[in-house]
């Protein structure tokens, strides 16, 4: 419960940003970005009012909370891109078997206590036709399974205090999700954090030994202490090759490695830390919430 209080107060806008330090032009990771503000494209046409579904419970839902429930399910544009509402997609049992559990994220939104507009941001990141991006995982560190079905990429800084807070949560999802998530880093550490950079050379030289998540579960339990003759210990204690370490630390390679992770970051327009994608959708909701997001991405 201790986790859970403490990462709680991670909410949408929660983390360590770097837009003053120009890691990117594009919109923050913390507010509605510009990919998200098109919910005009994710209205249904007019048609017949659905007022419940039987596959969605809105027990936990209060009368005001259930006709909110039964506004936006029959706003918003079902997940499959048909030209029919959410409500009616998954009243009429068609194909898209998205749109029950698309009702269901709706329901679960309201619950924790999100405005409507911020729903149709969600909605609209999570379902939209224009809002899917491409992001690299292969290749890059990675934790669970590899044909899992859901891929939570993220782009994280060492020094971050969001990234520490979050990094044990993404461990107990993976625990609790075993075989069904994978957990891929990427880094980017941000230039207002001046021992991030060398945190996230060292976890790329640790992991030239196999011991990339190792030296990072180290980093993120000691983010107070990121300097030299720490990140040195930290290396001797995983038993590292120290020669091979140093030269790793230092060479061209690995410094080329850590700025490709922040070009890709700069494309997907990743501007604090940390930043999540999950399938390909950027999640904005509080860390939280992802073992939530993840369910309802395997009911799929």
């Amino acid at each position: 419960m201790g986790l859970v209080c403490a990462l709680a107060l991670l909410s949408i806008g929660a983390s360590c940003s770097g837009a003053r330090n120009g890691e990117t032009s594009g919109e923050g990771s913390g507010s509605g970005s510009g990919e998200a503000q098109q919910q005009g494209g994710s209205r249904a046409p007019s048609g017949p009012r659905v007022e419940r579904l039987e596959a969605v419970d809105l027990g936990d839902l209060t009368a005001a909370e259930r006709r909110v429930w039964v506004d936006l399910v029959n706003a918003l544009l079902s997940p499959c891109g048909e030209p029919v509402s959410v409500a009616r997609c998954a009243d009429e049992g068609r194909a898209c078997r998205t749109c029950v559990p698309a009702a269901r994220y709706v329901s679960r939104l309201i619950a924790e206590g999100y405005e409507r507009s911020e729903i149709e941001e969600l909605y609209e990141l999570r379902y939209g036709r224009d809002t899917a991006v491409e992001v690299q995982s292969e290749g890059f560190p990675m934790r669970g399974a590899p044909m899992a079905p859901v891929t939570i990429v993220e782009f994280s800084d060492f020094e971050c205090p969001y990234c520490g807070r979050a990094h044990p949560l993404l461990a107990e999802l993976l625990r609790d999700f075993e075989g069904q998530v994978k957990v891929v880093f990427r880094n980017y550490p941000l230039s207002g954090h001046p021992r991030a950079m060398p945190a996230a050379r060292a976890a790329v030289a640790a992991g030239q030994q196999g011991k990339f998540w190792e030296m990072a579960d180290l980093l993120f339990e000691h983010q107070r202490a990121l300097e030299d003759e720490d990140l040195e210990r930290y290396a001797q204690q995983l038993g590292l090759d120290m020669e091979r370490f140093h030269a790793d630390l230092h060479s061209p390679e690995t410094q080329a490695a850590i700025e490709r992770d922040r070009e890709e970051g700069r494309r997907l327009n990743v501007e604090g830390t940390p930043t999540f994608f999950v399938n390909g959708r950027r999640f904005r909701e509080p860390p939280t919430s992802l073992p939530a997001y993840v369910r309802e991405e395997l009911d799929q």
